[in-house]
Parts: structure tokens; C-alpha cells; sequence
């Protein structure tokens, strides 16, 4: 039987699109003996990007595991993608991670993506190593990208050597050693970067800097690095392997690999799923503790809501879990990545990375076996996705092919959020850009063979409730249709709080089924609003509450008349819900981004009016040199038509970068509306057409406001 490598390493190599990450570990492979010859991205022969779509594109579009293993430390590494529009793929990732590699070019310094990816991994305490690709190009720069690092990064950097002959072929990588220990510069600097977060160490090199040897220093600088305190640099090249030997050296050196106790309760989570040639699923599953075996019953918990089973996405970014109990799942077989290779074994034990068989109902997402503590399973790194497109078949015959393939490919990605249309037969997608919507077009022509279009991008609004509502509908009593009696009353609740169930009634004054039919109705009601966008935070009391028995013949057959069920519990709480929103009203907010961009001086008086036309809202600019910097907020629906015109408007100098930061209430014009998938309780007549074909009904309800 195998057991596990003595230390095992999950490393990410995380980097801005174009910075090299393919490249680096297609590097890192080669120097450590897994391939003879390095892919090159252009020539479309990468180990990692094995899909067509990523050959054709030269982009990674799915994370992708190879192992390599580097003086008795088996490192799996993880390449990601570094296209925006692929994000919700790195969000899976981190959560696996031991450590990481930023990479930065030594041409562009630090972008956009880079930004937001160390801000990421430094909230999450991923401990991460800089490097710094492409010292061989003209161009590359040292300490001008070391300065950029430390201004628009973190000034928690050390360089870990120096490069001579920059910017050519020739280029050189030069370790900082022992023998620089006299120079003091390299010493001198790690010390003062050090003591920032060490009471201790900074008593000592008050009291004697000379007792702080290099040894010493070395030391200290792999703990702060493993706590995520401070990044080590380190320069070089990938297409030439400048400087990836020392940066192996670095990542056994100064990265954690925790073993994790094999022995104890089985604990995972699975940050990929696959569909193998006969379109069976594999899970990719980071296991934090215990062992998993073949043959072995497993427990399967959602993210979206632990133990709950694997439910149903609707509406937009992940969609809400409904699933009754926890899932459970025998494992079938199991392959390792291990030392340079995935090889079928018997076991995956902790530490390791394993793609299983066998788990037919398991996501992306999923915990597997116990929760690991302190992690919440339903954080989210990463803002949702804020534009959605209608996906249409070119040949209506293919509408239920295409069906099923969106629902694989959501499968596959958990931030593909789809909204079905069962009226108009229609299938919405959520994206976070144009290029992600070129990917799915092109995957559902090469994959599944089907031609496709698409409406129109939009933009995903929320609604937010204002004011108070309630509204009541009393069992046996016009024009309520329903044997149930149901009141409601809805109200604000702070931002981020989601939707909050209470009861203002007994709970014994009635069957707990039918509480439970209310409570899972309002929240799947409130994914569309009054003007068809999602409710995210309101808090919701149920006022009123009354039902009739079980009622049966006298020759014992249960009477559905005469009984009250949890289907007209169903039926009626979207009506009176809608009834009691309307009246407290609601208020669409649109997605914000946060921007930041950088012009030079002679070209601010053509972008500022472009800025206020796309109703941007800039803070006071700043001078930095010959360039003006502006930072403020804009309308996430505008950012697409910016990045167009911005180049022409700056002689192609400008720097732009923005990401979603909050949601603000649309002003002007008229508000955007949503066209509901649901049976659209807001038009009473039409809706019980549909739900129990009976017309008798066309009222409103007794409602009341406060």
C-alpha cells in the first residue's frame, strides 16, 4: 500500500493574464525532471492547458494539477487562470492552497489582476512567494517593479537576489547568500523588514545588530513568510529558466507543507469536477484530514448551504441549495498526483490531492466528510459576477440539448449561475465579461456541437426593500383559493445580511411542515422582486398562520378538499409575499465598480468629460509626475464602453483597473426591470391560470400597509 510523501505542498501560481504563469510552470516541471521539453503557450502545447479552447486562445481558462517533487517534498501545483473573467476559477482554488507564487512581469510591473490577487491571498493568509518574469526582456526593470510592488502591493517585500545584463538574453539571476551577509545590504534590509513584525527580534537588533546573524535572519524570514507576513522576490525568466532553480530552492525553503494527521476524521473539499471520456464525473478533492479509501461511503455537505444536500442553483451566482439532508457518495476509484504523476492508488490520505470516481451527485464546493473548522464553506473571495446574456440555439430543435449542456457546464462552474425560462423557454447565463461569454460559445460549438447566440450583455441589479408591508390572506375566505391561511410581514435588514426568517406566531399552531413549506417559499419568492431583480437582505415575519386537519371519509380515504397540505401553503405565500413587498416597496441598485486609472496630464481634459457622460463619479485627482491619477466609482454597465475609448483617448497610455465594489441605487431614467421566470404572483388572475387553473380568485387579498 502507498502511504504519503513526508510532506506534500499545494502551491497555486496565480498571476495578470500574459504575466507567464503557463510558462513558469511548464519551467518549473522541466527543472524538476517531470517533462524533457518545455511547452511553449504559443505553440499550444502546455501541460496544463489541455483544453483546445486554451491552445487555440493561448489563455488558461481551467485550473489545472501537475506534481513535481523537489528534495523530498512532493509539491502539487495548481495553475490558474489570470483572465478577470475566469476569477470564479482561482476563488475555487484558493481555498485548497498551502502556498502560492504571484507572478509579476518585469516589463508591465504590477496590473490590474495582480492587485486584486495579493490583496486576496494576503486577506486569506496564503503564504506567497513574488516572482518576477521576464528580466530577459527589453524593457524589464528591478527596482523600478520592486518599487511599484511595495507602492501598489505591500511594502512586506524582500528582493532574494539581483539581476545583471537586465532586459537582454544575457540576463543574469545573482542569489543573495551568506558571503552577502558583510556587504550589509542585503542583511541590513532583511532585518528591517523583519523586526516590523517581531517585538523580540527587534529588542535584539536594538540592543546588539550583530546578533542578528544571516543564519538567524534566514530563519525568521521562513516563519514570517509560512505566517503570510512578508513575500520574498525573486527575479528571473521563464522562458530561458533564469532564476527558477532558486525559486524551487525558495519554495522548499520558505513555503509550509503541512502533512495533516491521516488518522484522524476524513475531511476534503472539491475545488474541480470533470466529466471523463464516458461522461462519468471525477472530483478533484483537497483532503485536510483522514484517509479516503475505494470503496469507501463518503458524506457530501453543499457549500451554498453545509449539509443541505445538492440542491438546485437558480437565479444568479451560485443559486440557493434546497436539497433535503446531507449527500452521500461511494467512491469507485481514486488516482493521486504524486512525485510528477497521477497514479491510481487505493487511497488518498491528508495532505494530498486525489481525483475520485464514483461521486455522482457531488459540485464544485462540496465538503467531504466533516467541515474543516474555522472555514466558513459559503465564503466567497471574490465579488459575484455582475452581467448576464440570454443564450439562444441557433436550431430551435436544440433547446433541450442545450439545456443539458449549460447544466454541465454550471456544473462544472459553480459562478455560471443560469435562470431558466419555463414561459418563454429561455436560459439566462451570468458572466464577468465579454471574453467568458466567448468561451462558452465556443465550448458549447466544440463540445456538444451546438450553434448558439446571444442577446444583448445586461446588468444584474439587486432590489432593496424601503419601507415596511404587510399582507394576509384568511383560510376559507375570498378570494383566498387555498386552504391556508398566511400573513406576512416584510422589512428592511442591513446590507449583507441576507434574507431572515421569523415567526410571529406559535409554532405549535400548526404542523412544522408547513411552516417549513412558508419559510422555503419566501426565499425562493424573493430571487425575484417586485421589479424582477433578486431581494438579498430583508427580514421577513410571518403574522398569520392557519391551517384545517387531515380530514378523512368515513371509509378512511384522505379527503384533499376538505385538508390542508403543504402545496397550498406553497401556492399562497408567493401572493401574499408580493402583495406585502409591493407595499413596502423596493428600490433597484446596480453594480458599482471602483476604479483607478492613470493618464498623462495632456490627455485629463479629454477623459474627464467621457467620465462624467458614463456617469462616473471621480475623487479629486492626483499629479505624479507628467501623469494625472484618478480614483472614484462608476457603473459597472459602463465599464465595457470605457475600456473601449480609453486608448484612443490616451494614445494608448492610460492605465485602467476596476472591480466590483458595491451596489448603489440606479438614479435617473427609467428603472431596469427584470422579466420574471416564475408563475409572476404579481398579477393575481394570470398566476392562479397557472397554478390551480381556476379563475375565481382576482382579488388581491386583504392587505395592509404600515
Amino acid at each position: 500500500m502507498h502511504s504519503s510523501s513526508p510532506h506534500t505542498l499545494n502551491l497555486g501560481v496565480l498571476a495578470h493574464i500574459d504575466a507567464g504563469k503557463t510558462s513558469l510552470t511548464e519551467r518549473l516541471l522541466h527543472t524538476a525532471g517531470v517533462i524533457d521539453e518545455v511547452g511553449r503557450v504559443d505553440d499550444g502545447n502546455t501541460r496544463t492547458d489541455s483544453l483546445a479552447l486554451e491552445r487555440q486562445r493561448g489563455i488558461t481558462i481551467k485550473s489545472a494539477v501537475v506534481s513535481f517533487a523537489v528534495e523530498g517534498v512532493t509539491v502539487n501545483l495548481i495553475d490558474t487562470p489570470g483572465h478577470p473573467d475566469f476569477i470564479a476559477e482561482v476563488e475555487r482554488v484558493l481555498s485548497v492552497l498551502d502556498g502560492a507564487v504571484l507572478v509579476v512581469s518585469a516589463v508591465e510591473g504590477v496590473q490590474a489582476q495582480t492587485r486584486v490577487l495579493l490583496r486576496t491571498l494576503r486577506r486569506l493568509r496564503i503564504p506567497t512567494l513574488v516572482f518576477v518574469n521576464k528580466t530577459d526582456r527589453r524593457g524589464a526593470r528591478q527596482e523600478g517593479v520592486l518599487r511599484h510592488i511595495a507602492e501598489r502591493l505591500t511594502p512586506d517585500v524582500v528582493p532574494m537576489g539581483t539581476v545583471g545584463a537586465l532586459g537582454t538574453r544575457a540576463a543574469r539571476f545573482t542569489p543573495f547568500t551568506a558571503a552577502d551577509a558583510d556587504s550589509g545590504g542585503f542583511t541590513a534590509r532583511l532585518a528591517e523588514l523583519l523586526t516590523a513584525h517581531d517585538d523580540t527580534l527587534l529588542a535584539a537588533y536594538v540592543d546588539d545588530p550583530a546578533s542578528l546573524s544571516y543564519d538567524r535572519l534566514r530563519a525568521e524570514l521562513a516563519r514570517q513568510t509560512r505566517r503570510a507576513l512578508v513575500h520574498p522576490v525573486f527575479f528571473g525568466s521563464a522562458a530561458t529558466g533564469l532564476g527558477v532553480p532558486e525559486l524551487m530552492d525558495g519554495i522548499r525553503e520558505l513555503l509550509p507543507a503541512p502533512a495533516g494527521d491521516a488518522e484522524g476524521p476524513v475531511s476534503g473539499s472539491v475545488f474541480k469536477v470533470e466529466r471523463g471520456p464516458a461522461g462519468e464525473k471525477i472530483a478533484y478533492v483537497r483532503v485536510f484530514s483522514g484517509t479516503i479509501r475505494t470503496r469507501d461511503r463518503l458524506d457530501i455537505g453543499t457549500r451554498d448551504q453545509p449539509g443541505t444536500g445538492t440542491g438546485t442553483g437558480t437565479g444568479t451566482g451560485t443559486g440557493t441549495g434546497t436539497g433535503t439532508g446531507t449527500g452521500e457518495g461511494k467512491v469507485t476509484g481514486i488516482s493521486v498526483f504524486d512525485r510528477g504523476a497521477d497514479e491510481r492508488r487505493p487511497e488518498v490520505r491528508a495532505g494530498q490531492i486525489g481525483r475520485l470516481w464514483g461521486l455522482g451527485d457531488v459540485r464544485i464546493g462540496d465538503v467531504i466528510g466533516v467541515p474543516r473548522t474555522g472555514v466558513d464553506p459559503a465564503a466567497r473571495f471574490f465579488a459575484p459576477p455582475t452581467l448576464e446574456t440570454v443564450v439562444t440555439p441557433v436550431r430551435p430543435a436544440d433547446r433541450g440539448a442545450l439545456h443539458l449542456a449549460l447544466t454541465r457546464l454550471a456544473e462544472q462552474d459553480p459562478l455560471i449561475g443560469l435562470r431558466q425560462d419555463p414561459v418563454r423557454r429561455e436560459v439566462s447565463v451570468s458572466l464577468y465579461g465579454e471574453v467568458q461569454k466567448e468561451v462558452i460559445q465556443a465550448t458549447l460549438a466544440e463540445d456538444f456541437g451546438l450553434d448558439v447566440a446571444f442577446r444583448e450583455t445586461t446588468t444584474i441589479c439587486v432590489e432593496r426593500v424601503v419601507g415596511t408591508g404587510a399582507a394576509f390572506e384568511i383560510i376559507d375566505k375570498e378570494p383566498n383559493p387555498f386552504l391556508a391561511t398566511v400573513g406576512l410581514r416584510v422589512g428592511p435588514a442591513p446590507v449583507g445580511s441576507g434574507v431572515e426568517f421569523r415567526l410571529g406566531v406559535e409554532l405549535g399552531s400548526m404542523p412544522y411542515a408547513f411552516f417549513r413549506a412558508v419559510e422555503e417559499t419566501v426565499r425562493e419568492t424573493l430571487l425575484q422582486g417586485v421589479h424582477g431583480w433578486r431581494v438579498p437582505d430583508c427580514a421577513v415575519t410571518m403574522t398569520h398562520a392557519g391551517y384545517w386537519p387531515r380530514q378523512s371519509h368515513a371509509h378512511g380515504t384522505f379527503d384533499k378538499s376538505m385538508s390542508s397540505t403543504a402545496s397550498d401553503f406553497r401556492n399562497l405565500t408567493p401572493l401574499v409575499l408580493m402583495d406585502a413587498l409591493r407595499r413596502a416597496g423596493t428600490a433597484v441598485h446596480e453594480p458599482m465598480h471602483r476604479f483607478r486609472l492613470d493618464v498623462p496630464a495632456d490627455t485629463f481634459a479629454a477623459v474627464l468629460p467621457v467620465l462624467t457622460r458614463l456617469r462616473a463619479v471621480p475623487h479629486t485627482p492626483t499629479t505624479s509626475g507628467t501623469s494625472y491619477r484618478l480614483e472614484g466609482d462608476i457603473p459597472a454597465r459602463q465599464v465595457h464602453t470605457l475600456e473601449q475609448v480609453l486608448p484612443g483617448l490616451t494614445r494608448g497610455e492610460g492605465e485602467w483597473e476596476s472591480a466590483f465594489d458595491h451596489y448603489e441605487p440606479v438614479r435617473g431614467g427609467t428603472v431596469p426591470t427584470r422579466e420574471r421566470t416564475d408563475h409572476d404572483p404579481l398579477h393575481r388572475k394570470d398566476y392562479l391560470l397557472r397554478v390551480v387553473r381556476r379563475t375565481d380568485g382576482t382579488g388581491r387579498g386583504n392587505a395592509v400597509g404600515d
